[in-house]
């Protein structure tokens, strides 16, 4: 099996992190954004959207888009809760965090992280911190109720959104106005075959 991927990007660290926390064995195949690998024909055929990380299975079957990956590969392991309610409040916050969170903690760290903060991008940087802190504060709301996003168990949930929250610094949220989350992100840090970020 063959994950495409850069190692820096959020997206693509979930996908790496998840494989590492349930010793799933793969080759990491890096692909650098920035100088267009992912605009190449041999990737578009892979993947039309030309977006990564992207899962090649041993089979040859394509699978992207991250959180489907989390959702393929955590099914019927610890991860992913058999409840369906609780599976439902997974979703719920693998949703959250590519409609509320991403568009705005990933997208200011991208344009200062990745890109240095241009000129061009500056006033769209600084639309972007609200956003920002109020997915933080919904997450750091329910933090403050139970140890992980749903429930005291780790699920994809957490992975999901671990991946961009620990390095929100890097977009300009302070991550020390919320206890909460920087102790839950602790936690992840702890667990068996944890990997970190790059």
């Amino acid at each position: 099996m063959r994950v495409y991927g850069d190692v820096q990007s959020g997206n693509c660290y979930k996908v790496k992190l998840l494989m590492a926390l349930l010793q799933i064995e793969h080759q990491w195949q890096a692909v650098d954004i920035l100088a267009g690998d992912t605009k190449t024909p041999e990737f578009l055929a892979k993947n039309a959207n030309g977006k990564i990380p992207l899962v090649e299975l041993d089979d040859g079957r394509l699978l992207a888009e991250s959180n489907a990956i989390l959702g393929y590969f955590a099914a019927d392991t610890a991860l992913m809760p058999s409840d369906k309610f609780q599976e439902a409040k997974v979703y719920e916050w693998l949703f959250f965090e590519q409609y509320s969170h991403e568009p705005f903690v990933a997208v200011a760290r991208f344009i200062q992280h990745y890109l240095g903060m241009p000129a061009a991008r500056l006033a769209e940087y600084e639309s972007l911190q609200a956003g920002g802190n109020k997915a933080l504060s919904i997450m750091e709301q329910q933090l403050t109720k139970t140890h992980f996003l749903v429930g005291d168990s780790l699920t994809i949930a957490d992975i999901a959104l671990y991946a961009y929250t620990h390095v929100a610094g890097q977009g300009g949220f302070d991550l020390n106005r919320y206890p909460h989350i920087q102790a839950w992100c602790q936690r992840i840090a702890q667990q068996p075959h944890y990997v970190a970020l790059g």
